[in-house]
């Protein structure tokens, strides 16, 4: 049984070798963009919405509404980029019940990339929200001291990010195997279902993390939080 994507061509271009991971990954990318272009296509006001319309507003209404409890002075950019993420993680564990499809996030690769992506945003956000000098300020907050603990408790998110998110996919790809390898009749079934869930389930929680750690980087110390309007 593969341990990973990353160690399976899944096809070749000009002679290179493209695995599962990226193959996939590109895969999972131009889904989403289609889909999202289709179900968007006629958004007008005259235009009354489907039903995929209507889901999709559905699950950004619910994407932002967990933002906003989270963090009442998000912006809209904070949505694009946890909404991103989360549907990328969501859809990509969802399609494991497609045969022959390997999730992305099943590979280290794919969650640290995942994870350097938010700690690449955390300061860019951080800094937008009040200027390069008030996030500085944060790693030395409540003094000096803590500027080495800080930058290390920085770096560490994003490892446990990528670890969490990728033990909790490959732990369920290899109770399955081992499953499969028992019982290849009934046990399948139980195991999509909840491999279902649970991608869900780590594509939540990843979302919502990312969302803490931006909204810890742009709240201003020492100054109440209020609900700020988008300009």
């Amino acid at each position: 049984m593969e341990m990973t994507p990353d160690e399976t061509t899944l096809f070749t271009v000009w002679g290179v070798g493209i695995n599962e991971t990226v193959g996939y990954t590109w895969i999972v990318m131009i889904l989403l963009t289609v889909a999202s272009m289709v179900i968007t296509r006629n958004l007008r006001p005259d235009v009354p919405p489907n039903r995929w319309r209507t889901t999709l507003e559905v699950i950004v209404t619910a994407i932002q509404s967990q933002i906003e409890e989270i963090s009442p002075r998000a912006s809209r950019h904070v949505l694009y980029f946890s909404g991103t993420l989360f549907l990328f993680i969501a859809f990509s564990n969802l399609l494991l019940v497609v045969p022959g499809f390997t999730p992305p996030t099943a590979s280290l690769s794919t969650t640290a990339a995942l994870a350097l992506s938010v700690l690449i945003a955390v300061p860019l956000f951080g800094i937008t929200r009040q200027g390069i000098g008030g996030y500085l300020k944060t790693y030395v907050q409540p003094s000096v001291v803590m500027l080495p603990f800080n930058i290390i408790s920085e770096f560490s998110r994003g490892i446990s990010l990528a670890i969490r998110l990728y033990g909790n996919v490959m732990s369920g790809a290899v109770i399955a195997g081992i499953l499969l390898s028992i019982a290849p009749f009934f046990f399948p079934v139980v195991m999509d279902v909840l491999g279902l869930l649970t991608g869900l389930i780590q594509a939540y929680i990843f979302a919502i993390l990312a969302t803490v750690y931006i909204s810890s980087a742009t709240a201003t110390v020492g100054k109440p939080l209020h609900k700020e309007k988008d300009k």
